[in-house]
């Protein structure tokens, strides 16, 4: 039996642009879907919601607390930073995620990036269209040094399910793998992997990719001085979150060549802002938050949201990410 709870999502666009339904959640209460939701219509919509669902939007303390009707929340995301879950937790609120959706999608997404700062593709595909292939006078030319992925080394920042996905592919292209993580794993797969500290990393890798989740003891820990460690003949790529690097000191380690050039899938301010320093960087690439989205990964992620919701409404919520802090006091 359909549940009277009232289910509200705030920013539901982009998991459902259209070809994503929420069937499978709209069978499980009273469901009003928003595809975007600007600050000063944040409370309004929430006001009367028992389950808030959101992505990008904000709930600090204060609006938390304006809301005594909110019982659960369920992230649209595996990252849940928007969201201050020690206050939602002082409330008995618990705030859920969604683990490992989008695993292959954002893995795929790495290497999609590392093979266009290898190969430049685009540019090469712009130059043959330009007519200088025709004009060529010999059977091959190429714009920018071609480089080969094989017996080149790979360092990994955070090595989770995505990390270590990212480490099977490298494998494969025949790439070393080297990690860095806070808590080595007890069991790191099948993978061969060594685990180094930090600026070892930085040093070591032709290619340093990150794929970690932002807190507030890593925002901008990629800066001048772990930049001034890589070759500079490496590549920085970011599918993680934009905030783990100072934008500031990644252009000026562009534009002085210290490092050879950056892939990036996010940035600190999305959508992204008309003054980042990284706009007019040199060897600086970009894809506007896109690892996550295949339909095939957008799928998921409803699936997995349904699933959260039906286990609040069943009374053993599932996927909660600040269990510690329930019944706290604020």
């Amino acid at each position: 039996m359909k549940s009277t709870a009232k289910i509200v999502v705030l920013d539901g666009y982009t998991i459902n642009p259209g070809d994503n339904p929420w069937s499978r959640l709209e069978t499980l209460g009273d469901c009003t879907i928003y595809d975007r939701t600007p600050p000063e219509l944040k409370l309004e919509r929430a006001r009367d919601a028992e389950i808030l669902l959101l992505s990008k939007v904000k709930l600090d303390a204060a609006t938390l607390n304006a809301l005594p009707k909110l019982r659960y929340i369920s992230m649209l995301a595996t990252g849940y930073n928007n969201v201050d879950v020690v206050a939602a937790g002082a409330l008995g609120i618990p705030v859920s995620n969604v683990p490992a959706y989008s695993t292959e999608s954002v893995a795929q997404t790495t290497f999609a990036l590392l093979l266009e700062l290898a190969v430049n593709v685009g540019v090469h595909d712009t130059s043959v269209k330009a007519g200088e292939w025709v004009r060529c006078p010999d059977h091959s030319f190429w714009k920018t040094p071609i480089i080969e992925l094989d017996g080149l080394t790979i360092g990994i920042i955070g090595y989770g399910v995505i990390g270590k996905a990212v480490a099977r592919i490298a494998t494969a292209f025949g790439m070393k793998v080297i990690a860095y993580a806070p808590r080595i794993p007890h069991d790191p797969g099948p993978t061969p992997i060594s685990f180094v500290p930090l600026e070892e990393l930085f040093a070591t890798a032709d290619v340093v990719t990150l794929n970690c989740p932002q807190t507030t003891d890593n925002t901008g820990f990629v800066n001048a001085s772990l930049l001034g460690c890589m070759k500079p003949s490496a590549f920085l790529i970011n599918v993680a979150r934009g905030g783990l690097v100072n934008e500031v000191d990644l252009a000026n380690a562009l534009h002085t060549g210290k490092i050879a050039g950056t892939a990036l899938d996010v940035v600190a301010h999305e959508p992204m802002l008309a003054g980042n320093p990284l706009l007019s960087a040199p060897n600086c690439i970009f894809t506007p938050h896109i690892a996550w989205a295949s339909l095939a990964a957008r799928q998921r992620l409803v699936g997995i949201v349904a699933a959260n919701v039906a286990s609040y409404l069943g009374g053993s919520p599932i996927n909660v990410v600040n269990a510690q802090y329930l019944g706290s006091s604020s």
